[in-house]
C-alpha cells in the first residue's frame, strides 16, 4: 500500500514540477509569431532540455473570439459540446461532430489531475458520441441531435456508398446511412480491427476516401513516442492504411509517419497530403511537424530517422542498413511541437482568391516546448497542387498570456460548409467557430 501511495505521490510531483517551466535560452518566440518553421539547419538533439509545459486553459472571455485577417469575421457557431474533436460535413450540408478525448487511467490520471495537463486536455473522460447538426430551412434554426452513441473514442467520419463509417480507436465501424435520419440506433459492425491496446499514445483514427470513392484511407499514429515499448507494439502503426469499403484488401499506403491525422487531396491532383505530428523529447526545436505529399509506398523515417536522414539517437536501425536511403524528406515544416492536426484544402469560392486551393491546418498546440507553439490555424499557399509560399497565420488569439502559458482554447477539427465558410472546433472550450468572408 505504501509503495502504491509513493508512486502516486511521485507521479503527481513530476507533473507539478512541469507547471512552471524555465524558458530555454535561444528558443524561438513560438506562438508570438509564425516562426520556428525551419527545416534547414535543424538544431542538434537535446540542444535545449526537454520540458513539459502544459498550457492552462482559461476559456474565452465574454464577447471574445479567435482573430482572423482583415475581411473575415469569426462567430460562435455552436457551443455546449463535450470535447468536439473532429468535424465532417455531408454532401447535403449536415454537420457531424465527434465528441471524444484522450483517456488516462490509474497513476497517469492522478498525476494529470495534479497538473495543468487535466486542464489542457480534459484527459480521462470521453463522451464517445457523434452529434448531428442540421439547419431547419423553414425556421432558420440549427438543430442538434445525438446521431451515434456508445462509441470508442470516435474520430474520423465518412459517408460512402450508402454507409456511414466511423474511425473508432480500435476499429473501422460501418452503419447503414439515410440522409434524412437524425440518429442511428443499430449496432453497426466492425469491418476492420485497428491497433489500440495498452500503449495507445495516438488514439485518433481519421478516415477519408479518394476521388473514385472505391478506397478508404486510415491514419493510424504510433503507439509511443519513439517505439520505446518495442517495435512489436507498432505493427500497423505510424502508417496510412488503405482498404476497400468493406474493410478488405488492407495494405500500407505509406509508413514512417509518426502520427498522420489530417488528410486531404490537393485540388486538381491525385496526390494525398497529410499533416503529421513528429516526435517529442529532443528539445524545443526538434522535431518539426510537417505537411507533406504522401507517396504510395513511401517511408518517412519514424522511428529511426526524422526530417530526412537525421538519425534519432534513441533508437538504432540494426536490421536494415539500406532503409535510410528510402527516407523521404517532408515538403513543408510546420514548427516543432505544434501538434498540427486538422487539414483541409480550400475548395470554396467565398474566400479571397489567394486562399483558393491552399491548405488550412489547425495547430492544437505544444506541451513539450518551453514557450508555447501552435495554438492557431495556419495557411499554406498552393499553386497547381504544390506549396507556393511559407506558412502564415490565419486564425489566432487562442493564446491569452504566452508568458504564463495561458490559452483560451485549442483548435483541432476543421471543415468547409457548402457556402464556403469554415468551421473550426475548439475541443477544450467546447465551441465550434465559424469563419467567413465579409
Amino acid at each position: 500500500m505504501k509503495k502504491i501511495f509513493y508512486l502516486h505521490l511521485m507521479s503527481g510531483m513530476l507533473f507539478l514540477g512541469a507547471c512552471s517551466p524555465k524558458l530555454n535560452e535561444g528558443s524561438y518566440k513560438g506562438s508570438a509569431n509564425t516562426s520556428g518553421y525551419q527545416k534547414d539547419s535543424l538544431a542538434a538533439p537535446k540542444a535545449t532540455p526537454s520540458i513539459k509545459n502544459f498550457s492552462l486553459v482559461t476559456g474565452w472571455p465574454a464577447g471574445s473570439a479567435p482573430v482572423a485577417p482583415a475581411g473575415f469575421e469569426v462567430s460562435k457557431w455552436a457551443d455546449g459540446l463535450d470535447h468536439p474533436r473532429w468535424i465532417y460535413v455531408a454532401d447535403n450540408g449536415d454537420v457531424f461532430v465527434a465528441e471524444s478525448n484522450t483517456v488516462l487511467k490509474g497513476i497517469l490520471k492522478i498525476g494529470a489531475k495534479l497538473s495543468r495537463k487535466i486542464h489542457t486536455q480534459h484527459d480521462g473522460v470521453s463522451a464517445n458520441r457523434i452529434v448531428l447538426f442540421r439547419y431547419d430551412t423553414q425556421t432558420g434554426t440549427l438543430n442538434r441531435t445525438v446521431y451515434l452513441d456508445g462509441l470508442n473514442q470516435p474520430f474520423g467520419m465518412l459517408i460512402l456508398g450508402g454507409h456511414f463509417y466511423v474511425g473508432n480507436t480500435d476499429g473501422l465501424m460501418e452503419y447503414d446511412y439515410s440522409p434524412t435520419a437524425t440518429s442511428i440506433a443499430g449496432p453497426g459492425k466492425k469491418i476492420l480491427s485497428l491497433p489500440a491496446g495498452k500503449y495507445n499514445r495516438h488514439w485518433t483514427r481519421n478516415i477519408i476516401t479518394n476521388e473514385a470513392r472505391d478506397k478508404i484511407f486510415i491514419g493510424v499514429g504510433s503507439g509511443t513516442n519513439v517505439a520505446e515499448k518495442g517495435l512489436g507494439n507498432e505493427v500497423r502503426r505510424a502508417d496510412i492504411l488503405e482498404v476497400n469499403p468493406d474493410g478488405s484488401g488492407e495494405h500500407i499506403y505509406a509508413s514512417g509517419l509518426r502520427n498522420p491525422v489530417g488528410m486531404g487531396w490537393a485540388p486538381g491532383t491525385h496526390t494525398l497530403w497529410a499533416a503529421v505530428n513528429e516526435r517529442d523529447e529532443l528539445g524545443d526545436e526538434l522535431v518539426p511537424d510537417y505537411l507533406t505529399g504522401v507517396k504510395p509506398g513511401g517511408f518517412y523515417g519514424w522511428p529511426y530517422y526524422y526530417y530526412g536522414q537525421h538519425e534519432d539517437p534513441r533508437i538504432k536501425n540494426e536490421k536494415d542498413p539500406d532503409l535510410i536511403k528510402r527516407v523521404i524528406v517532408p515538403d513543408v515544416a510546420l514548427g516543432s511541437h505544434t501538434a498540427s492536426l486538422g487539414l483541409i484544402f480550400y475548395e470554396g469560392r467565398s474566400f479571397p482568391a489567394k486562399y483558393h486551393g491552399g491548405a488550412f491546418i489547425t495547430q492544437h498546440g505544444s506541451w513539450n516546448r518551453s514557450i508555447l507553439s501552435g495554438y492557431k490555424v495556419i495557411f499554406v499557399p498552393f499553386r497547381d497542387g504544390h506549396p507556393d509560399g511559407k506558412p502564415e497565420d490565419f486564425l489566432t488569439g487562442f493564446i491569452g498570456d504566452v508568458a504564463k502559458s495561458e490559452v483560451h482554447g485549442r483548435p483541432v477539427g476543421i471543415a468547409l460548409l457548402p457556402d464556403g465558410s469554415m468551421l473550426v472546433s475548439d475541443d477544450v472550450s467546447n465551441i465550434v467557430w465559424r469563419v467567413r468572408a465579409k
